[in-house]
């Protein structure tokens, strides 16, 4: 088995959109990062698992990302940290380590028991990376005691989102009966919420509008999370939220309920069938027509088939085209862009990482992009959290096409500033309540002997893909 990378960098997906096969500058960059770990692992003096827990073998594998991506002409963005940092504690804590309130909007995971099981059979999710945790039951690799602690003690994340996939209810693998209790579960104790509840809604299938009444009335709903283009087989292909048949009614419904967040899937598209509707194009027409509510652009309208560069006003898919929209709406400030999958994505090449980073700071602002990783598909997203903290948008890229600086300040926001004020919370009432709560001490046992994996969850190449793609029976 080929040794696996603090920082990962692979094929990965969460289920949403094929693998894409790294290219050859990020291939080697794994190379490198595995030759430099065991370099200084042997330097000081540290097995290689003890050096690779740390924030050491962060660091070696940032620096030799930092080398590979150089060589090959991509120096948009790079990682920055001192030569020493492989191996001195401090100069590695000074770019990998922090202290920001890290609030990830968005975390999946699925529920053994589910209704969904009975459609998807006994093979349902045995192809993928995980599925071998050791378990007797496979899905409980993917349960919510898999994500409590890749998410709560193997990474420096505060709190977090629990969000939904696309589905009905009885093929979704993480329903809504289920999602409540692992919020239960994960507000341990002393009254402190870890984890914050989505509702769900599809409106192209029947009774789903109906159905966010009971949401509601059963649980705090911080937002009702959408897929835009999502629809049964036998049905609409898809919807804008800017249309009067299916848009506007879900918009609305959510606002009498008092609910006024709307998180939705952009981008990231599932297949041909309903393409047109994972574009962007009717979010700056929706918020504008509905100024009292907010908008969350899950994966910013990130495509993986579009290579980010420069905006272009001509782009069809893409972040592009959440810029446009935006742009041609009047920029209104009730939208935010987020970041799961699309930063994870974006890591493989320094040059789009600081090109689509660049132009959502540039369009919506540093106080409205939002931090997302789509853990569990990822495994831990300690790693993505790390890889932020490092990354720079190289002074060329600042000048050329007018992007900010990456500075601590602005990643403290994205980080989970953000999004506490969306969700109206005050983080540092919230770290006093989190360091004393159950969670909080759990973590400081675990930290004497940490086991992080380092593994991932979700398809990695297309057979996995088209198998997980199978198991979600009204999938498009």
């Amino acid at each position: 088995m080929t040794p696996r990378l603090p920082i990962k960098l692979d094929t990965t997906s969460n289920g949403e959109f094929a693998p894409v096969p790294l290219a050859a500058p990020a291939l080697h960059a794994r190379e490198l990062a595995r030759d430099a770990i065991e370099d200084a692992a042997r330097r000081i003096g540290l097995d290689r698992r003890r050096y690779l827990i740390g924030a050491l073998g962060a660091a070696a594998t940032l620096g030799a990302f930092n080398r590979a991506f150089a060589a090959a002409g991509k120096t948009g963005g790079r990682y920055a940290l001192a030569p020493e940092a492989p191996f001195e504690l401090a100069a590695a804590q000074a770019a990998v380590g922090g202290d920001e309130f890290i609030f990830d909007v968005q975390l999946h995971h699925v529920n053994p028991k589910g209704a969904w099981r009975q459609k998807a059979g006994p093979e349902a999710f045995k192809g993928m990376p995980n599925s071998r945790c050791g378990q007797q039951d496979h899905i409980e690799c993917f349960s919510s005691g898999a994500l409590l602690k890749d998410v709560f003690l193997d990474s420096d994340t505060a709190m977090g989102v629990l969000s939904h996939v696309p589905g009905g209810l009885d093929t979704n693998p993480l329903d809504f009966e289920a999602a409540g209790a692992t919020r239960e579960a994960a507000n341990a104790l002393d009254g402190t919420e870890r984890l914050l509840l989505h509702g769900r809604c599809m409106p192209t299938l029947p009774g789903e509008l109906e159905g966010m009444e009971a949401q509601a009335a059963r649980y705090k709903l911080s937002a009702f999370k959408t897929y835009t283009q999502f629809g049964p087989r036998d049905g609409a292909a898809g919807f804008f939220l800017d249309d009067d048949r299916h848009g506007t009614p879900f918009i609305e419904r959510a606002r009498k309920l008092g609910v006024r967040n709307i998180a939705v899937h952009k981008g990231l598209a599932f297949g041909a069938r309903g393409y047109e509707y994972s574009s962007a194009r009717d979010i700056g027409p929706a918020a504008r027509r509905h100024p009292d509510m907010n908008f969350l652009i899950y994966h910013s309208g990130f495509d993986t088939a579009v290579k980010e560069g420069p905006y272009d006003a001509r782009a069809q898919a893409g972040a592009d085209v959440l810029v446009r929209s935006m742009l041609e709406a009047g920029s209104p400030r009730n939208v935010y862009a987020e970041l799961g999958s699309t930063w994870r994505f974006v890591m493989r090449d320094p040059d789009q990482a600081a090109h689509l980073l660049g132009k959502l700071l540039k369009t919506f602002g540093e106080d409205h992009v939002l931090w997302g990783t789509d853990s569990i598909w990822y495994g831990s997203p300690q790693d993505q959290i790390q890889a932020f903290r490092a990354f720079e948008i190289s002074r060329e890229f600042q000048e050329k096409y007018g992007y900010p600086a990456l500075t601590p300040a602005i990643k403290r926001k994205v980080f989970g500033l953000n999004a506490a004020r969306v969700y109206g919370l005050a983080p540092q009432d919230m770290r006093k309540k989190l360091a004393k709560d159950g969670v909080q001490k759990k973590k400081a046992e675990y930290m004497n002997d940490p086991r992080p994996s380092f593994a991932t969850y979700g398809p990695r190449d297309r057979a996995e893909f088209l198998a997980f793609r199978r198991w979600q029976g009204e999938m498009p």
